[in-house]
């Protein structure tokens, strides 16, 4: 039990941050309270971890072989990595620090399932493009039929927090199902859990981030990236759950910060390019490109570490 310290460590820190891919446009709107948000996402992700997690968990234990000293290696280095981005309220790709480390690892057993790799990282680079499509359609189609809904502004207040909570609902269970693979994979390569196991701790500890650290980056993406209105909120909400529960369904863990980002993006040039912070863009890129880097040296120093011996004079 002991050696799964190092996965429900990444769970909670992947929970951690990025609860704010569901909820965070609908908490920075003022829309949902924090609270309301952080319960919900944290059912919904457990919910989705055991329904459909086992795809995700499939794929990524099968990247390369690896003892279970190597799994608690790749799980702490990328939970290492996950919580100081979070520290610094950077979102970032748990999806991506797992890749990193798995390779790290991979490279020193001198063993890589390429074909699976090819998979993982095509997503990576389609999925901001995917999004950011899905939510320039959802804006089109739902925009023209809420500008021809004739309610009240107080009936308008309410269906639009309506679709806020249901949106951010399916997305915690969007990423559970994409996401749990993250935390809990690589014992099952390891030959520590079964499926079933992986996605039933993996789930809980992802709910467990998602309760009790989860609130400064909750708050940087729907607030700090661009301004959002309660409707463009629940576009983004919807278009990143949309993209990632299909990568789920196809067993290929991906980034939800690069969902929900290439959603808000869809939206905000829909908008007008302005209504995008470009500082705060530059920090959440650069997290992208140094988090696999950071956790593939953390996993290999971490394993470094573990092998040493003491050679008495």
């Amino acid at each position: 039990m002991f050696s799964l310290l190092g996965g429900i460590f990444l769970g909670w820190s992947l929970g951690a941050n990025h609860a704010a891919n569901c909820f965070g446009s609908a908490v920075a709107s003022r829309m949902v309270r924090f609270w309301t948000a952080a319960v919900l996402c944290a059912v919904f992700v457990f919910i989705g971890a055991l329904l459909e997690g086992h795809a995700g968990i499939e794929t990524l234990s099968g990247l390369t072989t690896f003892g279970l000293e190597q799994a608690v290696a790749i799980t702490v280095g990328v939970a290492l990595t996950v919580t100081g981005m979070t520290w610094l309220n950077l979102p970032v790709s748990t999806s991506q620090g797992v890749v990193g480390a798995i390779l790290g690892i991979g490279f020193i057993n001198q063993q890589l399932n390429l074909v699976s790799l090819e998979k993982v990282v095509i997503c990576w680079f389609a999925t901001p493009f995917c999004a950011l499509a899905t939510a320039c359609i959802l804006y089109k189609v739902l925009a023209f039929i809420y500008n021809r809904l004739r309610i009240s502004i107080f009936k308008t207040d309410i269906l639009l927090r309506i679709g806020l909570i249901v949106a951010g609902s399916y997305a915690a269970y969007s990423l559970g199902a994409n996401n749990v693979a993250n935390a809990t994979a690589v014992f099952v390569g390891a030959g520590v859990l079964t499926v079933f196991h992986a996605a039933l701790i993996g789930g809980l500890s992802i709910a467990f981030g998602v309760l009790t650290y989860s609130r400064g980056v909750m708050e940087t993406v729907g607030r700090k990236l661009v301004r959002l209105d309660p409707f463009s909120a629940l576009i983004v909400v919807l278009a990143e759950a949309l993209t990632v529960h299909v990568n789920a369904v196809v067993g290929v863990p991906i980034s939800t910060t690069q969902a929900v980002i290439g959603s808000v993006l869809g939206v905000g040039l829909i908008k007008g390019a302005k209504t995008i912070n470009r500082k705060m863009l530059l920090n959440i890129f650069t997290g992208w490109f140094l988090t696999p880097t950071i956790a593939c040296f953390m996993a290999m120093s971490i394993h470094f570490v573990l092998h040493l011996k003491y050679i008495p004079r």
